[in-house]
């Protein structure tokens, strides 16, 4: 991990997803210290998978708010309260880890706090399976620090959601899809059980792991976009990733990798192959899938 918050991108500034235009006070309003941000971003946002809970299919729309101003709108909306003010459970905004992150990755850049997605794998929610997952990074108290919002308490296989470690492959931590993507070309680990849950047969593997370093790339250089979002290289969920594709990741996530150590020049690198490479950056339209099964559609993100 890099011992500076120094990086080609400045990651105080905001994109155009994390941007909350006329709500900004909402944010300035809100605690930057993980476990006061995570608290808020659970009580706004609401996994649209979680068990136990009915949600109205009135708001099953919500999982596709791309945007931090939209989503800070329909919540305002809804309740017109602070977004520390309680909201009940199936009254808030539908989403996943993406969106508990990026509300906390808003308000971090809104304080002046350098902050970011990152894109991977937790190993602390299902023994031996790994799930696609989304973290915040801060540089807090001098140093890059990772925290899972969705987690409220520590437990047995993550002690300290707050301020989690760097992870080896194989842990119960959280590991990155570039060291996925690695792991898996030298043979160190088994890409099948890399993907959405363990009883999805489809979302998984070789092919899940190629685009989820795509998305990682992509959020780490402000483009912040939907897990169901398809552009460039990513591919139908299921269909082999050719021999040319893997050679062309495995450049990429050696970058990836080598700017996560600290290396500037192979993080402008990485930015000039990002922002040339019509295969990593998404352009101005995007296919937009859907995790309830709804026809994919063609969305302009201008």
């Amino acid at each position: 991990m890099s011992t500076s918050p120094t990086a080609v991108v400045d990651h105080t500034a905001h994109t155009r997803y994390s941007d909350p235009g006329p709500h900004a006070a909402l944010l300035e309003a809100l605690p930057v210290d993980p476990p006061g941000l995570s608290a808020v971003a659970r009580n706004v946002i609401v996994h649209y998978r979680s068990e136990g809970l009915d949600l109205p299919a009135v708001t099953s729309e919500d999982i596709n708010l791309r945007w931090i101003e939209r989503m800070l709108a329909t919540d305002q909306e809804r309740h017109g309260t602070p977004l520390t003010e309680p909201r009940a459970e199936t009254a808030r905004l539908q989403g996943c880890c993406r969106d508990h992150t990026l509300l906390c990755v808003a308000t971090l850049r809104t304080h002046g706090v350098p902050a970011r997605s990152r894109i991977g794998y937790a190993g602390y929610f299902h023994r031996n399976w790994f799930a696609d997952h989304v973290v915040v990074e801060a540089w807090l108290e001098g140093r890059w620090r990772r925290f899972d919002p969705e987690i409220g308490a520590g437990f047995e296989a993550l002690p300290v959601p707050m301020d989690m470690p760097t992870a080896e492959l194989g842990s119960s931590g959280f590991v990155t899809a570039a060291q996925v993507w690695v792991g898996h070309r030298a043979g160190a680990v088994d890409a099948d059980r890399y993907g959405v849950d363990p009883v999805n047969l489809l979302l998984r593997g070789e092919r899940y792991v190629f685009d989820e370093v795509i998305y990682e790339i992509a959020h780490r250089f402000g483009d912040e976009l939907l897990l169901w979002d398809g552009w460039g290289r990513i591919g139908i969920p299921g269909t082999p990733v050719t021999d040319e594709d893997a050679a062309w990741m495995d450049e990429i996530a050696a970058l990836l990798l080598a700017a996560d150590a600290g290396d500037l020049d192979a993080e402008a690198r990485l930015l000039e192959r990002y922002r040339t490479d019509a295969g990593l950056h998404p352009g101005t339209e995007i296919v937009q899938a859907s995790p309830h099964g709804d026809p994919p559609v063609t969305v302009s993100i201008l």
